[in-house]
């Protein structure tokens, strides 16, 4: 069955002319940097060139991409560009007012694990806490100091508009749903990372040149993203989410040193499933066609190297890190999240309790999402081959 729809088709068509520009992505690049200095009204300096430098060979991957679409193209541009903007107005406001990198973020959590494991409730049930908060998806599409009520409401229907992908492929409502007011993933604001291969299009090369690449740049300017959100404002305790950051345990304690983890496990197998359809959902949008074995290569050698990273250093930093298994997670919320919050030196309220019913409030369509491992080449084998001994540790913790 089709995962888009006709008006995916038509807007690729639509756009074609205009994705031209990718046949010489330097260009194209080029002058998106003096659109987004325009946009930001902010001078480009020396600070910012290796950022600049990194997304122009990001786009250089981009479009080498055989069969990508124009909407592949286009929104990669736009998508590196918008970026651009963001660090300019953050850098800005940072030379404005110089209290703001004295804003202090203390022990923030990172809701880490494998995609498909729980993540966004965990994140969503801790973010909910009074003393806590996650950055709101509308934030970080324009990290500001505090706006009146009439700017706000702006800025959050600009955000909504990026919805417009379920006009495309409706099933994201039903995957990943996005709401503007509700706390997201970090991964709207980390310049580069793993997530342009998993939910964009396969780039080995740029695959290649993150494994080798320093990403505690990424996380400073995460910090400073934080900070800018925090100035002026009640100061709370950070929550923050995206199963990737599982992989950058240490990177992120080099930035944040009283960082606190929160890693949800669940059944590999289970998760393979679900992350390819993601993936594959995902793809439908970029690429004009799809190797679902290829899919389920790719998720496996990211997903397994991403855990055995992330329990090679757990090994030396075990009380920074809480384990948080998916089945006891949704069987008994009532019970285990009251102990989680202890665990993480938060207190539990009749607040609490509210927030919880509301966290765990899921639409009907968010069980309508069906996989299987086959549809991606993948065998039981397969995964439990390429975790290795972690499947068993994932049961015990589940029992």
């Amino acid at each position: 069955m089709a995962r888009t729809t006709p008006a995916l088709a038509l807007t690729n068509a639509l756009m074609a002319p205009v994705a031209r520009s990718r046949r010489d992505p330097d260009a194209a690049w080029d002058k998106a940097v003096v659109a987004a200095q325009r946009e930001a009204g902010v001078e480009i300096d020396k600070s910012d060139q290796d950022w600049i430098e990194e997304f122009r060979f990001l786009l250089d991957c981009v479009a080498g991409v055989p069969g990508l679409t124009p909407i592949g193209w286009i929104s990669s541009l736009n998508d590196a560009q918008q970026r651009l903007v963001t660090r300019l107005r953050v850098r800005r406001l940072h030379r404005e007012h110089p209290g703001i990198g004295d804003e202090p973020i203390e022990r923030p959590i990172f809701v880490v694990g494998l995609p498909r494991t729980a993540t966004t409730l965990a994140h969503r049930i801790l973010a909910a806490a009074p003393a806590h908060r996650g950055p709101l998806r509308w934030e970080m599409a324009h990290p500001d100091l505090a706006v009146g009520p009439e700017v706000e409401r702006k800025r959050v229907k600009l955000a909504e508009k990026a919805k417009v992908v379920t006009k495309w492929a409706p099933d994201f409502d039903i995957v990943h749903p996005v709401e503007a007011t509700k706390a997201e993933e970090s991964i709207l604001l980390l310049p580069q990372g793993m997530y342009h291969v998993l939910y964009h299009s396969p780039m080995p090369k740029y695959q290649r040149w993150l494994g080798e690449r320093d990403a505690a740049p990424d996380y400073r300017y995460l910090k400073e993203v934080l900070q800018v959100l925090q100035y002026g404002r009640e100061r709370r305790r950070w929550v923050l989410k995206n199963p990737l950051d599982l992989g950058e345990m240490d990177t992120i304690k080099q930035v944040f040193p009283d960082a606190v983890f929160v890693w949800t496990h669940r059944d590999p197998i289970t998760v393979m499933g679900s992350l390819c359809s993601l993936i594959d959902l995902s793809y439908s949008l970029f690429l004009k066609r799809i190797d679902r074995a290829a899919i389920g290569r790719l998720a496996l050698e990211v997903m397994s190297e991403t855990v055995e990273r992330g329990r090679t250093w757990r090994q030396g930093n075990r009380s920074s890190v809480v384990d948080v298994p998916y089945h006891r997670l949704n069987a008994d919320p009532d019970r285990y999240v009251p102990e989680l919050y202890r665990q993480l030196g938060a207190t539990w309220s009749n607040t609490d309790s509210a927030h919880l019913a509301d966290a765990l409030a899921r639409p009907v369509t968010d069980r309508r999402h069906e996989y299987t491992i086959r549809q991606f080449d993948l065998t039981e084998d397969d995964i439990e081959g390429a975790f290795g001994d972690y499947m068993n540790w994932v049961v015990t913790l589940n029992s």
